[in-house]
């Protein structure tokens, strides 16, 4: 039987099509692998949500928490910070005869204001403080007290994760 010019055509298109071998970009590849490197170094980074200052030793402990994205208060040998920026210092806060530190109030009720604008649980709000294991009971006492009555009632206390007794890893 005799082939038509078009089935011979068709034929022939196959025919060069089938001689040809697959072939990835590379380019691409390597552009989308470099994307999710990134995306993964990003991700796994946000779960440590404090950074540790070199004035400041936190304490041990053996708590399996991580901490949750709050507002911080750092307190080392000389200042009370608030999310990075002085409120007051230690010397003036040891020495008052109140239990409420003012600048330390000042600042976190401005916090609260408008984090009270945009949290829907107005119940407390959450605060991390991250003492230095040598600071005076009687200083973190003033500074919880001092969150509380601002109502930074959901108080976290920052520790260094050490292994528990019985865990070898």
């Amino acid at each position: 039987m005799k082939m038509s010019a078009r089935a011979k055509r068709m034929q022939a298109h196959h025919k060069r099509r089938k001689d040809r071998t697959a072939s990835l970009n590379m380019v691409s590849l390597m552009d989308i692998f470099t994307i999710l490197v990134f995306f993964l170094l990003v991700s796994s980074g946000e779960e440590e949500a404090l950074t540790n200052s070199k004035a400041i030793q936190l304490p041990e402990s053996t708590s399996q928490q991580t901490p949750k994205k709050s507002i911080v208060i750092t307190v080392n040998d000389k200042h009370i910070l608030l999310q990075g920026r002085s409120v007051a210092t230690v010397r003036k806060a040891l020495r008052n005869n109140s239990t409420i530190i003012p600048g330390l109030q000042k600042q976190l009720l401005r916090y609260a204001a408008r984090a009270m604008r945009i949290a829907k649980n107005k119940k407390g709000l959450k605060v991390t403080i991250l003492g230095d294991k040598k600071i005076p009971f009687k200083l973190l006492k003033k500074i919880m007290v001092t969150c509380s009555n601002s109502n930074y009632t959901n108080i976290s206390l920052a520790v260094l994760q050490k292994p528990a007794e019985g865990d070898k890893s």
